[in-house]
């Protein structure tokens, strides 16, 4: 399998702390910094699910403290 077009976020300015994706029949991040390293990988339902609850601001992350 070829090497996946991995896009840069347009909200990472010129600063190193940013992400990059890349869209096949799943929906891969990684961190620009480390491109060798760890890939997350989500599918595409999935993401979608997660993007539309941000952007409603109705996403919720389990409380770390605990």
């Amino acid at each position: 399998m070829s090497e996946p077009a991995w896009v840069k976020s347009s909200y990472s300015g010129s600063e190193a702390n940013c992400v990059e994706v890349a869209v096949r029949d799943r929906v891969l991040i990684r961190d620009t910094k480390d491109r060798p390293g760890p890939v997350l990988n989500f599918r595409t339902d999935t993401w979608r699910e997660f993007t539309s609850q941000l952007k409603a601001q109705t996403v919720t992350f389990p409380d770390s403290t605990a």
